[in-house]
């Protein structure tokens, strides 16, 4: 399809000027739109650089209009529901949401990418995809609550739903989910419903996706209409028979101490409900037990306050070293930087005992 619906009006290839000079949210559509609307086979996308530095790919523009399908098919979105655009567009999650306003017939609006992106809407949308750190902004205003509350589907990447967070989902009326994908994979192949009685930790794949498990534990995916060739991704993960699965944590984020395996993210599920300030656990080189568990905190040091907390983690887990640090390191979209982190601590740590 050859056309896009803007807050309401219809726009083709020969249209896209128009969308200029009315703001960077707009000046950033109309780029995009360029690049779908020539006559190229590919778009390129950035990988959000997570686990180390973002790659720069390029991918087929029916791939990813069959994924768009997958995804407004599973929600069973309509043509003229209103779309939400409202993160950075260099990044997969983004462009697929004005691929699904081309492919689906959405109308789509857009604002800023921001921490805030409901503030100046004045309206629920019936489809939002948002970041984790986005919702717990916008949850922290009363009238953008609101606002994401009435939203009709809300699907939530690019880092994971913590307990937290997802406590406070539960409740609202309509559809909140919580995706899982990659760039690969141009964005989700699964969804899980964080909300109302069909809540839940395992994740249903969209029908064509088949998922294995490695030797490792490692989620492998096939899911030939939108990458073709089976990919095996870093995630330990428990898969059922029904072809259910969930995320237990990521290969590289295990902590080897003393021959004990650590799974970063388990350590930090069990303090998220009780830590009072932000923080990220990493690892850093140990002569004797090879790596140890290592905190971040972002903030002044409160140490007193923090060292009770550790008491209902097993030996091997509790932090070796706790740094205070002026901000944690993120990844460009918002995601933990564990490369960062483990750089970042080694420092911290031979500057201890220089």
């Amino acid at each position: 399809m050859m056309k896009i619906c803007v807050e309401g009006r219809s726009y083709g290839p020969a249209d896209i000027a128009h969308l200029r000079g009315r703001g960077a949210a707009l000046e950033d559509l109309a780029d995009f739109l360029e690049e779908w609307f020539s006559e190229g086979p590919t778009v390129q996308v950035q990988t959000s650089g997570s686990t180390g530095a973002p790659k720069v790919m390029r991918v087929e523009k029916a791939r990813m209009e069959a994924s768009a399908r997958m995804t407004c098919s599973f929600l069973g979105l309509k043509a003229g529901d209103r779309a939400l655009l409202c993160m950075p567009l260099k990044y997969i999650g983004a462009k697929m949401v004005v691929v699904r306003s081309i492919v689906w017939g959405l109308d789509l609006y857009c604002v800023s990418a921001s921490s805030h992106p409901l503030r100046e809407l004045g309206f629920a949308p019936d489809f939002l995809a948002m970041t984790p750190a986005q919702v717990y902004s916008s949850l922290e205003s009363e009238d953008e609550a609101a606002l994401l509350e009435a939203t009709g589907h809300n699907i939530i990447g690019g880092g994971a739903i913590d307990a937290r967070l997802g406590q406070r989902l539960r409740s609202f009326p309509n559809h909140v989910w919580s995706t899982y994908g990659m760039t690969e994979t141009l964005s989700h192949i699964a969804l899980r419903r964080l909300n109302g009685p069909d809540a839940s930790d395992w994740y249903a794949p969209f029908a064509g996706v088949s998922l294995r498990l490695t030797e490792e534990g490692a989620l492998a995916i096939h899911a030939p209409a939108v990458c073709a060739d089976e990919l095996v991704t870093n995630d330990i993960a428990e898969l059922r028979e029904d072809g259910r699965f969930r995320i237990l944590g990521r290969r590289d984020n295990v902590i080897n101490s003393g021959g004990v395996k650590i799974q970063i993210e388990a350590v930090e599920a069990q303090l998220l409900p009780v830590m009072p300030c932000a923080f990220q656990i990493t690892a850093a080189p140990d002569e004797h037990y090879g790596e140890v568990v290592v905190m971040l905190v972002e903030g002044e040091e409160r140490a007193e306050e923090l060292a009770p907390l550790f008491s209902a983690l097993h030996a091997y887990s509790r932090p070796k070293h706790i740094f205070y640090v002026p901000q944690l390191p993120r990844t460009g979209s918002g995601k933990p930087d564990r490369a960062a982190a483990r750089v970042l601590a080694k420092t911290l740590i031979k500057e201890v005992h220089a």
